[in-house]
């Protein structure tokens, strides 16, 4: 779900600072709390001697009661290398989670992006997927943001989410949700969804809501296993395009369509793999203020960030 972030994110100045290196141990604030959709990113260098660091987010900075941890995460280079995940809750830790998987090396740089979700919190190391943790506590109530242990931090960025808003007000199919101010270089859109059992297609349309132009096109054919790209502008379609490495939907599955606005075309990514790219044939990305999802699926979230 990641690599495309990874190949194309700017980060944000630093939200807790820019200097070239983090002083460790760190904390600092989040404001607002934590919400579905929000992401945090940690790019540092784990040192030659490393025994372990931790990531807590948390409730509060309180040493004596200890604040309540919302998402402990600790990777551990002794003799068997892994990742654990844990919650404080009233000074109480609860049941450890641990991966036996280790994706952090000892004298090696790393990115890590904390995805938050609704029912829990997504990590990936170096672009690749590693675990998710079911939330004990509410995000919204974490913060407050710490880093220590073996671990030189260079930069931490923090991603907001911004809403697409639905005209109906919920997700049901058809949807049509407002993009405010139009797209823009560097936005992202994900949609979450569920292929319905017995499907014939599905359509996603980035339109201008003043006139009938449809700058993007997506249409996944279930039954042909083809994914048309395409654009109808002044009353005419374009020319369709349909390479494809392989089809990502299926009967009755979930799904997750990460889209990715660059200046001179858009990066689709389905489930965490690159798809394919469409280069732009509407230039005022401002123009495209639309979001448009039909068909045969059921959605479960929409997101601009």
């Amino acid at each position: 779900w990641s690599t495309l972030v990874l190949s194309q994110l700017h980060l944000c100045a630093a939200l807790w600072g820019d200097s070239a290196q983090q002083v460790i141990p760190y904390t600092g604030p989040i404001p607002g709390g934590l919400h579905p959709g929000e992401i945090i990113i940690i790019q540092g260098t784990v040192p030659p001697d490393a025994d372990s660091f931790q990531v807590d987010l948390s409730s509060g900075c309180s040493t004596k009661p200890r604040s309540d941890v919302a998402f402990h995460l600790r990777p551990c280079f002794d003799d068997s290398p892994s990742v654990v995940c844990n919650s404080l809750l009233q000074e109480s830790w609860g049941e450890k989670e641990t991966l036996h998987q280790l994706p952090y090396k000892r004298g090696a740089p790393f990115e890590t992006i904390i995805l938050v979700h609704k029912d829990g919190f997504k990590v990936a190391v170096n672009g690749t997927h590693l675990l998710e943790y079911k939330h004990r506590v509410c995000p919204n109530v974490v913060d407050t943001f710490s880093i220590s242990g073996g671990v030189r931090v260079h930069a931490i960025g923090y991603i907001p989410n911004s809403a697409i808003y639905s005209e109906s007000g919920d997700l049901s199919v058809p949807y049509k949700g407002s993009i405010l101010k139009g797209l823009s270089p560097g936005q992202h859109i994900t949609i979450r969804g569920q292929v319905s059992l017995y499907p014939h297609s599905f359509t996603i349309n980035l339109c201008n809501s003043k006139t009938e132009n449809i700058a993007l096109h997506l249409n996944p054919r279930m039954k042909s296993s083809v994914f048309i790209r395409n654009s109808y502008l002044d009353e005419s379609w374009g020319q369709e395009e349909r390479e494809l490495l392989y089809f990502p939907f299926s009967s009755g599955e979930y799904f997750e369509i990460l889209l990715l606005c660059q200046s001179h075309q858009f990066k689709l990514a389905v489930n965490g793999s690159h798809l394919f790219e469409f280069r732009h044939r509407v230039q005022d990305l401002s123009s495209i203020d639309q979001l448009e999802i039909m068909g045969d699926l059921e959605l479960i979230d929409v997101k601009l960030w």
